[in-house]
């Protein structure tokens, strides 16, 4: 969700900053500007991120591309003082942003609350309100129920079978038939419930726990889609332009 919001920020015009974990779990990993951490930079639908090393370097992009910095406890904020914090970690509970970080704090999903937390909320559940601006109350509870695809819901989201490090011998991107195997965790296997494309994997080399979530198959088979920023991000990322303006906040 966090990419389709900077994707959207960016081509509107905004400077924008990202703050990454060192190691981040990517599942959509080619719509993910987080894997920037391993590569570098990478582009998500023409537009570019860049690993920053120091703060210093984060002044010099001019806005021709996304820094992205490594900084998983958020230290940065207080010496960058951004007009807008933007918490899309996704943590789904109770979190520990507050609504003094910034002029405006805007937070994904559950576990914000507009007027305690953040001073404006964006509801992440699918359903008539997702992408909706709440600026009294709280989102949704995480219901963990993923979005059907001509008619496949929980059978297309692929799961660790076991707690352990993650291989797979497929790419993101690659058509597959129900029963073919996607990778292991230690010496389990793990078999394609669904026939379609692999929309999403985790990293070789990931340490998994049972049952977490390491990759999803699109039924629709179709491999430009795994490019491509989701329906739902997008409309989240639509929600956060409406807390800007809602704001009065502007580019300039």
């Amino acid at each position: 969700m966090a990419s389709g919001v900077i994707h959207r920020l960016f081509t509107e015009g905004y400077w924008v900053i990202a703050l990454e974990q060192p190691d981040p779990t990517c599942v959509r990993r080619l719509v993910c500007f987080a894997e920037a951490v391993f590569d570098s930079e990478t582009k998500v639908e023409n537009v570019t991120a860049k690993l920053v090393m120091t703060e210093d370097l984060i002044n010099d992009f001019a806005g021709n591309y996304v820094p992205l910095v490594i900084d998983p406890e958020g230290k940065l904020i207080s010496s960058l003082k951004p007009a807008v914090l933007i918490d899309a970690r996704m943590l789904k509970r109770a979190n520990d942003c507050s609504a003094d970080m910034a002029p405006i704090v805007i937070g994904l999903g559950p576990g914000f609350s507009a007027g305690r937390n953040s001073h404006a909320v964006i509801e992440t559940n699918r359903g008539p309100d997702l992408g909706k601006l709440i600026l009294n109350g709280e989102a949704e509870p995480h219901t963990g129920i993923p979005a059907t695809v001509q008619g496949v819901g929980a059978e297309r989201v692929l799961r660790a079978p076991g707690t352990g490090v993650f291989h797979s011998s497929v790419r993101i991107a690659d058509s597959i038939t129900a029963g073919t195997i996607i990778g292991r965790v230690g010496s389990t296997e793990l078999s394609a419930p669904i026939s379609g494309v692999v929309r999403g994997l985790l990293r070789n080399g990931n340490n998994v726990t049972n049952g977490q979530k390491i990759g999803d198959i699109d039924p629709r088979n179709d491999p430009e889609l795994c490019a491509v920023i989701s329906d739902k991000a997008k409309a989240i990322a639509q929600g956060v332009i409406e807390a800007l303006t809602a704001f009065n906040f502007s580019r300039q």
